[in-house]
């Protein structure tokens, strides 16, 4: 017969072993778990893209209390670093977000390591990340997440990682979280993910929502500049808005479509971000050039509206010209919450030598029912009306495949890319 145990008794235990409570995992509580100690306890432990991925790693994390000296510990080469943390503490949404950044360099490809967070005589449990190949690569891409119910976002996501259990990165393409003024909304993002950010790095891509406040008037977009150390993009001025990264046979590129919105707030942004992409795309060695940009580079005629006619918008005007020229492979867009892959365009017009553009639809529970009419340059559109999806990307030094699908598993689309690197 079993021994009935009091509920004080069992809270008591769950304290003592970090066993979460009714919400929020408590991370590195003590225990018996030999690979715990001193009952550190952090939220929201987070990987953040870096500029190459085989050999860093950008950490950041937050407490509900300041720290005395935070630092990751870690092993590498047979020996224990201990990396100290940077304060990126910031104030949003009426409320202090105490957080800490750690940058781990001199990592080796095709590794796995093992850290914990550090603070005078406390410490977190062990946690464990791997680097990647210097070729192939595998992740995740996210639409626009944004939400009234984040377990809508959480389903798509769990759905996505389970289905794929070696994705060695994700992006979510902007419109993360509905309001980015909102502290609760970015807390409920985070939850949803909170395990997948602590295995695998994530890339951010900035929306027009994060630059929504709470009376959803243009804003700076405090809180996502701030959450995400993204790799520098040698402009103070627009740190954190635009930026490249390296992964396997591929460089990516994040660009910020926010220029009308933050025009009063920081000018210049456009030009700004495109001489620093010319540069930045004559630079790459990297096989594969991919572009992630929130607002799409079509425009679609509105249903039953004779004010808003099929063409390109201003995004697309601004860069599909640069894309061409600097011999851009896929052009990943957002914003429109509905799938459609154009195929390849160049002059503006159906062109097989041109990138390919995909938009890539939505992963959140806000939807647009039968609002756009097809574009004459879509190839593909997603099955009508539209529910959440994901897409996944990899590839090597030879092919890149692009594939979407529902979060029930279902493949709504295909595409796959060819190099010969010979010529």
């Amino acid at each position: 017969m079993s021994k009935k145990i009091s509920r004080r008794t069992f809270i008591k235990a769950a304290l003592s072993t970090g066993i979460a409570l009714g919400g929020g995992l408590i991370l590195g509580c003590g225990g018996n778990n030999p690979k715990t100690s001193n009952n550190l306890q952090i939220k929201f432990l987070r990987q953040i893209i870096t500029k190459n991925s085989t050999n860093s790693r950008c950490i950041m994390w937050q407490s509900d209390s300041p720290m005395t000296e935070p630092m990751i510990e870690i092993k590498i080469d047979d020996e224990v670093k201990k990396i100290p943390a940077t304060d990126s503490t910031f104030t949003d949404d009426g409320a202090e977000n105490i957080q800490y950044t750690a940058q781990i360099d001199g990592l080796k490809p095709n590794s796995t390591y093992e850290f914990k967070i550090v603070d005078g005589a406390k410490s977190t449990q062990d946690f464990e990340f791997k680097t990647y190949d210097e070729n192939k690569f595998s992740g995740i891409i996210f639409p626009d997440s944004q939400s009234s119910d984040y377990n809508v976002w959480g389903n798509t996501a769990k759905a996505a990682f389970e289905k794929n259990p070696d994705a060695e990165f994700f992006i979510n393409m902007g419109d993360i979280v509905d309001n980015g003024e909102d502290k609760n909304q970015w807390e409920a993002w985070m939850t949803q993910v909170e395990e997948n950010l602590k295995k695998i790095p994530f890339a951010p891509v900035m929306g027009n929502h994060e630059c929504y406040s709470r009376d959803w008037k243009d804003r700076y977009p405090i809180a996502y500049v701030n959450y995400f150390a993204t790799p520098e993009n040698d402009n103070k001025y627009f740190d954190r808005r635009y930026y490249s990264f390296d992964f396997g046979a591929a460089h990516f590129v994040v660009l910020d479509s926010q220029w009308d919105e933050l025009e009063k707030f920081a000018p210049g942004v456009l030009e700004a971000q495109i001489k620093w992409l010319r540069k930045d795309l004559e630079e790459t060695k990297k096989i594969w050039k991919i572009i992630c940009i929130h607002r799409d580079v079509l425009q679609y005629k509105i249903k039953d509206r004779d004010d808003w006619n099929e063409g390109i918008s201003s995004v697309g005007t601004s860069f599909m010209p640069e894309f061409e020229y600097w011999n851009v492979d896929v052009v990943f867009t957002a914003h429109l919450h509905t799938y459609r892959n154009r195929g390849h365009i160049r002059n503006f017009n159906e062109d097989p030598t041109g990138p390919l553009y995909i938009l890539t639809g939505l992963s959140g529970d806000v939807r647009y029912p039968g609002l756009w009419v097809n574009h004459t340059l879509d190839k593909f559109v997603a099955p009508q009306p539209e529910t959440d999806n994901f897409l996944t990307i990899e590839g090597d030094d030879k092919n890149l495949i692009i594939k979407c699908f529902l979060p029930d598993g279902t493949q709504l689309d295909e595409v796959k890319l060819e190099k010969n690197i010979d010529k």
